[in-house]
């Protein structure tokens, strides 16, 4: 078998060399774009943590950009504050300033996210009209466009759960929320890797591809637990660690019927269920370490499962300390952006044995 390359050698060279760099144009813009989601992510649980998300009770895409400039507008936000059920049961009285703070989460949450929808769509549209997104990109690209669309809806429908009745909004919709956030962080972090270069190392087993892939799905279900755990403000009760409320299993985690339900609506059974889902995730990440190491230890894909133990080691480090300190603000961002750390390169770890996009260059082989 003859390679025979159609044009002239150095058309070829010419167009690898084009489209590598068109490849590190738009690494460079979707880190930028990884980059900010990390970003919204951590100010979204600073909102949480704050219990800020409720403080903007109206739905502005545009005009919502601009804050109060004046102290007329200030009191008039302050007074559709008052009617809602979380000043009237949990903050009346709140001062003007104190509603400040609070307003201020939730207003820069809200900008912050108006904002990765233009650092997306614009060099989106330069990149297409000027033909540096190869065919295959074009239509996943489009959908996380869309996806962000979705999840601008999904954050309101989430707030509106608290405008009404509740004191908070929905966990359900908080997690909902969350993990439509982790899966458009993801995405990207997957198409960034695909457009980079890989080594050609083989998978250390049969199952090293698989078992990362299982990992990922795990990381995914771990998060969308805390976000529950966070939606019940779970993480502010039973502060022991090992033992729960004095015991390795303790009593109450079925208390409410139906039984299922407690997996969602029991504080004790939601945080509960997310520790066993962490030694769970941490023992999976520690078998697939050694058999990837037994299996090939010098390979590129072996390396990444040490690093990627060691993230989940130490994100679970955190999480302890981020429960027996009580969830502080700094200790709660930081369990959350590890969270994300952990999820980007278990893509990352995950994704590497694809190897790189295959690149859009015309080879002909001939006998």
């Amino acid at each position: 078998m003859t390679a025979v390359l159609t044009g002239t050698e150095l058309q070829v060279r010419k167009d690898i060399a084009r489209v590598d760099a068109d490849r590190k144009a738009i690494r460079i813009w979707l880190g930028v774009v990884i980059f900010a989601l990390f970003c919204l992510v951590l100010v979204g649980g600073a909102t949480r943590l704050t219990d800020s998300g409720l403080s903007i009770t109206q739905w502005k895409p545009i005009h919502g950009v601009i804050p109060p400039l004046t102290a007329a507008e200030w009191e008039e936000e302050l007074e559709l504050y008052r009617q809602i059920p979380q000043y009237q049961q949990i903050n009346k009285g709140m001062s003007l300033d104190e509603f400040k703070f609070i307003f201020w989460w939730e207003w820069a949450h809200r900008l912050l996210a108006r904002l990765i929808g233009v650092i997306f769509a614009l060099p989106l549209a330069y990149f297409w009209i000027r033909g540096k997104i190869e065919p295959s990109l074009r239509a996943p690209l489009v959908g996380l466009l869309a996806l962000g669309g979705l999840q601008g809806f999904i954050g309101w429908w989430m707030v509106s759960s608290g405008l009404s009745e509740r004191t908070d909004v929905s966990q359900y919709r908080l997690a909902v929320h969350l993990m439509m956030a982790c899966f458009i962080f993801a995405s990207c972090v997957w198409i960034y890797r695909s457009l980079y270069p890989h080594t050609h190392d083989a998978a250390p087993t049969e199952r090293s591809r698989l078992f990362a892939g299982v990992l990922l799905i795990m990381t995914f279900v771990q998060i969308y637990l805390g976000a529950l755990v966070a939606g019940l403000d779970a993480g502010f009760t039973y502060n022991t660690w090992p033992l729960m409320d004095g015991a390795w299993v303790p009593e109450g985690l079925f208390l409410q019927t139906p039984a299922w339900i407690n997996i969602f609506e029991n504080p004790k059974t939601v945080q509960y269920i997310h520790r066993i889902g962490a030694y769970i995730l941490w023992g999976a990440a520690l078998w697939h370490m050694i058999q990837c190491l037994r299996g090939a230890a010098e390979t590129t894909h072996a390396r990444r499962s040490v690093v990627l133990f060691v993230l989940i080691s130490i994100q679970a480090v955190i999480g302890i300390v981020t429960l027996v300190t009580q969830v502080p603000l700094h200790a709660g961002v930081t369990h959350q952006g590890m969270a994300l750390v952990v999820l980007a390169f278990a893509v990352a770890h995950l994704r590497a044995f694809y190897g790189e996009r295959p690149k859009p260059v015309l080879v002909e082989i001939r006998d």
